[in-house]
């Protein structure tokens, strides 16, 4: 049954030239597309070729979160897979109905999906497909895929509830002006997010630079003032800093309002809620602003403490460097080998937290001259600032194509 109904739905901003142009109307995805799901040969070893006349195999590792196009796949399989998979063509919209579900992507290959994928194809002509990744990519579309998604644990779409998605659509003529204001936009954003990478890729070199490699005493790089001077000396962390204890908590201790904000690692490198306590604790319990703060597990790693006195958490210690290291240069010296920490394994999983034991007894190399420190710690954190502006910037710019995308499709709430 067709749904098309020619409601008064218009967005907040339209274009001069479609000011007075007639309302956006309201459709069922599944009535300008044909929405199938991806399919997996099985076992799916005996499907792999390396065969360059093999077919594109597409899995959800091999798209980054941040693309909008498909345009490669790491394996391919034999054509004898067709029995039991999909194939989707240049044009076609897909996304995954698990874990990150309803994320839209558009192919611009042939390629065949296993069953983690829904395939939008066979769009109708008077759709502009970009104009349609940005209307399921927008909040409306999200929200609709959050509240109907399946499962307790795990949420995952099916190609009904796709099909079932609302979508308002204007002109072709409308469509494209929006999907081209939008994909400008994203071209600035990924320019920017690979002057990011290109950043943090300088960074991470000129680290192995200024540090010495595994069996060497001095860096590769040094500054022109230490040539001469004696090599690095060889020391374990904690004998270098002590690291203090946070404090752990009940449930009934933490409060959504008190005195003090209660640093846990959820908030360590991210601004999640924050829990509060009126505790009075003893006076190593509390980071102040200055303070270097080391989170040992989930996403560990250190952290130059910025603002008011703060109680910190169980997961999270306090450092305090002995009077042969500069603090600053602490901080990149705990950076840089907290890398080298998380590549190592156990049984084949990595690392998910360090514990004191490991850290106090991890052997490195640091300069005796505190001026060669700071020089480090310096240029380092110079590179840092750019970063963090860059990060900025992105940000700024993505929360500006949210609200951009937030006027020009219909609130149909409003």
């Amino acid at each position: 049954m067709n749904t098309e109904t020619k409601n008064n739905i218009v967005p907040k901003w339209r274009f001069p030239d479609l000011k007075d142009a007639d309302g956006w109307n309201e459709r069922l995805l599944g009535e300008i597309s044909e929405i199938v799901r991806g399919g997996s040969p099985r076992p799916i070893e005996e499907f792999i070729t390396t065969d360059s006349n093999g077919l594109n195999w597409l899995k959800i590792a091999d798209v980054s979160s941040e693309a909008k196009y498909i345009t490669q796949t790491k394996e391919r399989v034999i054509r004898e897979a067709l029995k039991n998979t999909r194939e989707v063509f240049p044009g076609d919209l897909i996304l995954s109905n698990s874990m990150s579900f309803g994320r839209p992507y558009i192919s611009k290959i042939k390629t065949c999906i296993h069953d983690g994928w829904i395939a939008i194809r066979k769009i109708k002509d008077e759709i502009n497909t970009d104009f349609l990744y940005y209307l399921i990519s927008n909040e409306r579309s999200q929200i609709y895929f959050s509240v109907n998604a399946a499962g307790a644990a795990v949420k995952n779409l099916n190609a009904e509830i796709i099909k079932l998605l609302p979508v308002t659509i204007p002109s072709t003529k409308e469509q494209i002006k929006i999907a081209d204001c939008l994909s400008s936009l994203d071209e600035i954003i990924t320019a920017e997010n690979q002057k990011l990478k290109t950043l943090q890729a300088h960074k991470k070199g000129l680290m192995q630079q200024l540090f010495p490699a595994e069996g060497e005493t001095v860096p590769k790089l040094r500054f022109e003032e230490f040539r001469e001077v004696e090599e690095w000396q060889e020391e374990t962390l904690g004998s270098a800093a002590k690291f203090i204890n946070g404090r752990a908590y009940k449930q009934e201790e933490l409060l959504d309002k008190g005195k003090y904000r209660v640093l846990r690692v959820g908030n360590f490198f991210t601004n999640k809620e924050w829990y509060y306590s009126d505790l009075e604790l003893e006076a190593d319990k509390y980071c102040e602003d200055g303070d270097l703060l080391y989170a040992w597990s989930a996403s560990f790693g250190p952290r130059i403490w910025h603002g008011e006195k703060t109680i910190y958490h169980y997961h999270i210690w306090k450092v305090e460097p002995n009077d042969t290291i500069d603090k600053s240069f602490l901080y990149i010296l705990l950076d840089y080998e907290t890398e080298k920490m998380k590549t190592q394994s156990s049984n084949g999983f990595a690392l998910l937290h360090i514990t004191k034991g490991t850290i106090e007894g991890w052997e490195c190399h640091f300069p005796i001259s505190k001026k060669e420190q700071i020089k480090i710690a310096e240029c380092l954190f110079s590179l840092d600032e750019l970063i963090t502006a860059q990060k900025e910037k992105i940000e700024a710019l993505q929360k500006h194509k949210k609200g951009l995308m937030q006027g020009l499709f219909p609130n149909i709430n409003e």
